[in-house]
């Protein structure tokens, strides 16, 4: 058996006694026997300090926590993608005909209106072309007159059997075919004017011109080399972005499910923020969804269209096309940093009605801004922590020092905020589901 535990300060008293009892009273000195006596004093008293017990650890502060109350209302949500404009008309400038080309008339990458020159080619073989057709045109001409003429002379005599039937018949169809050949001549003309006519070449529309892509004296030929340059129009604006299968059909899940709604006619709003952060002023609208995925991306095509009256906007332009309209109906919205990741799922800290914190598993959805939808795990009514939660363990009593406004900024004022995952054609943009 293990010896109970033994006081040192007895036993140095028990020392002290038993050498004032052997210690010889002919040699002990007065002197002596004081000294003896105070210093086994010191090392009782010393000794009888280390036998009190040391004073219980100090028990942990209680962590500070902000918590929130869980609410559940209808929160209307954006689509973010990335997406490039495209010119609503993109025109290509080419030559008609054969021929040098002169010159250049305008100044590349300018605006140009309609009608304006852009490109002046070599007029003098086509001017040629077009007196040789006008002369070729006047001698059918003539020679129609001669046959009318003869018509005129072979008609009255045939009446009165002066000449045979097959004279007057000759007489006939060598009027038809001179007409016919008068009326190929015009064409001829009107070839050649044409032709003439296709030496200048003006812009169709109003826009934005490109480079040329041939230069003063080229020769250029309509089949092969008859591109010239483009011409771009910027009032309105297209603006393209692709949504990916999965995405389509997660999100008519959703609706299915009742967590997602859609503007009715899917009439939805459609901002832009250019590459520097800025957000463009118009606002654009879905005009256009294809029908059928690209089989080599596996996406579905979008367009929004946008006035562009100052041509802030140019052909090619990468930005992030934002969608609003949609709407999440009786979404739970929790600030990010109170849902925190676990070994298998995210969870968050439920706060009892006695202050302690219990660990909940939710199921989250997409992000808005700085806050999380909770689609599943939380109730309405119930307060989780959301400043704090790292220093919480299970069971632990919390000091709750401010309770935060449940789902702030859900108006539709507020729904700046954007989520890159989803896509308004999920239950078919611009066509009614």
């Amino acid at each position: 058996m293990r010896a109970p535990p033994v006081c040192l300060a007895s036993l140095a008293g028990v020392a002290a006694t038993r050498m004032s009892a052997q210690w010889p009273p002919r040699i002990a000195s007065r002197r002596r026997s004081g000294s003896c006596g105070w210093l086994l004093a010191l090392v009782a008293f010393a000794l009888l300090g280390a036998c009190k017990k040391a004073p219980p650890p100090p028990q942990a502060a209680a962590p500070e926590v902000t918590v929130m109350t869980v609410a559940r209302q209808d929160t209307p949500v954006d689509f973010e993608f990335t997406a490039q404009t495209q010119s609503s008309r993109e025109v290509e400038i080419r030559s008609r005909v054969d021929g040098f080309l002169d010159k250049r008339t305008y100044t590349e990458g300018q605006m140009v209106k309609t009608g304006q020159t852009l490109f002046q080619m070599d007029s003098k073989p086509f001017e040629a072309a077009l007196r040789t057709a006008r002369g070729q045109l006047a001698q059918q001409q003539a020679r129609h007159e001669v046959a009318k003429a003869n018509l005129a002379r072979v008609q009255p005599l045939a009446a009165m059997n002066a000449l045979s039937k097959k004279d007057l018949d000759d007489a006939i169809g060598n009027e038809k075919q001179s007409a016919a050949a008068v009326i190929a001549a015009q064409g001829e003309v009107d070839t050649a004017l044409l032709n003439l006519g296709y030496t200048t070449i003006k812009s169709p529309l109003t826009g934005l011109s490109s480079f040329a892509r041939q230069q003063d004296g080229s020769y250029v030929a309509a089949t092969t080399n008859g591109l010239l340059t483009y011409v771009y129009q910027l009032d309105p604006m297209w603006v393209n972005f692709s949504i990916s299968e999965n995405e389509m059909l997660r999100y008519r899940d959703q609706i299915a499910d009742g967590q997602l709604r859609f503007p009715p006619r899917n009439d939805f709003v459609v901002h832009l923020v250019l590459a520097d952060g800025t957000t463009f002023a118009e606002v654009g609208h879905i005009d256009f969804a294809n029908p059928a995925f690209n089989t080599e991306t596996g996406t579905f095509l979008v367009r929004a269209v946008f006035d562009n009256p100052k041509g802030v906007l140019r052909p090619g332009q990468f930005v992030r096309a934002r969608i609003s309209g949609a709407i999440r109906p009786n979404a739970t919205l929790v600030p990010q940093r109170a849902v925190l990741q676990g070994a298998k799922s995210h969870f968050v800290w439920v706060v009892d009605d006695q202050g302690k914190a219990h660990q909940r598993v939710v199921e989250v959805g997409d992000w808005r801004a700085e806050q999380w939808f909770v689609y599943d795990g939380l109730k309405p009514g119930e307060r989780i922590v959301v400043d704090g939660a790292l220093r919480v363990t299970p069971d632990a009593q919390l000091k709750i020092i401010k309770t935060a406004a449940a789902n702030p900024q859900t108006t539709a004022a507020t729904a700046a905020a954007s989520q890159s995952t989803a896509a308004p054609a999920a239950s078919g943009v611009g066509t009614a589901e």
